[in-house]
């Protein structure tokens, strides 16, 4: 059995190579001409037969804004966005499964610094990193649909994110090539559908900066490194910012919290005085509250601010000690 998956990852690995130096000395030949004859020789299989193409398109490193642009050209915007974003997921899958299945190896090495990265992302955000990932394009597509599948992300959970942050990239392009084509055939309203698709592109281009400063406002940890930090007595502030009867109640709470319910922050943001400077872990029963919290004490001026990823549930699911009375706020 051994043998033959050995056998079946190095004709896998050979095939992939071929396709990526195919498509190398090849992909300028991928053009709007050569796939409307290919689309009028098909018929109505051309939809699939365009969605297989893109796909292995994708697996071979071939650009994926030729074939984003000739979708729109062959399929117009609406129909066209639709083949391009299955084809471009289902390429994007296919890699994923080849690099956790079959080529582990040879993805990490192409991949260098990258792999890095992509896997500490994944490990502290799961599929959100992935989501900012296909939404942001600071990460080459081909390479990183490899690359994240030597990360511990579920495929679902891969797939969707892929599928679902792919949309805005997918209609921008697909309407810039529909319009590219409308240009050379006079269509009068071309122009316009060039604008808006590239007023959306714009857009996402500035998502980087954006992203930035959300994903930049505070930092995240782990239950397990929390309790390693206040066991060694770093002087790390943990504030709860559940209601007063979740403080007390099943999940209870981390001995030493301060209780301040979010609801009740603002107008208590005194009470940390001489903490501006002092790193404040925030709690919640998930993070969600904590994390709106981190923007209220980011605006009042702290600077080291730290969100408990997945808050209580997280700590209590590791089985770390908590408290069930109640230790209200000091000062």
């Amino acid at each position: 059995m051994s043998m033959l998956r050995s056998l079946l990852r190095i004709t896998l690995t050979l095939v992939l190579l071929a396709m990526v130096g195919w498509a190398i000395f090849h992909w300028e030949q991928i053009n709007l001409q050569t796939l409307d004859a290919w689309v009028g020789v098909l018929g109505p299989w051309a939809p699939i037969g365009y969605v297989i193409l893109y796909a292995l398109g994708t697996v071979a490193f071939a650009p994926g804004v030729v074939f984003a642009l000739a979708g729109g050209a062959l399929f117009g915007p609406l129909w066209g966005t639709l083949w391009n974003l299955t084809g471009a997921t289902l390429g994007a899958t296919l890699a994923f499964l080849v690099a956790r299945y079959i080529a582990g190896d040879w993805v990490a090495h192409r991949a260098g610094g990258l792999l890095k990265r992509l896997i500490d992302g994944v490990d502290a955000e799961g599929w959100h990193f992935v989501a900012f990932v296909r939404l942001v394009p600071l990460f080459p597509f081909n390479l990183s649909n490899y690359v994240l599948g030597l990360t511990r992300i579920p495929l679902l959970h891969y797939v969707l994110a892929t599928l679902v942050c792919m949309v805005p990239g997918a209609i921008a392009y697909t309407w810039l090539g529909h319009a590219g084509r409308g240009v050379l055939s006079g269509e009068a309203n071309a122009i316009r559908y060039g604008l808006l698709a590239l007023g959306l592109l714009a857009t996402i281009a500035l998502l980087p900066r954006l992203i930035s400063r959300i994903r930049g406002s505070f930092a995240w940890i782990d239950a397990n490194e929390l309790k390693r930090q206040l066991d060694r007595g770093e002087g790390v502030a943990v504030i709860d910012v559940r209601g007063i009867d979740e403080f007390t109640g099943p999940l209870g709470h981390i001995a030493g919290a301060r209780n301040i319910p979010i609801i009740e922050l603002d107008s208590r943001i005194a009470e940390l005085g001489g903490l501006e400077r002092t790193p404040i872990v925030l709690v919640c029963q998930t993070d969600k509250r904590s994390a709106k919290a981190a923007g209220i004490l980011r605006a009042a001026g702290f600077t080291q601010i730290i969100v408990l990823r997945q808050g209580m549930e997280q700590w209590k699911a590791a089985g770390l000690p908590i408290e069930g009375h109640f230790l209200g706020a000091t000062t």
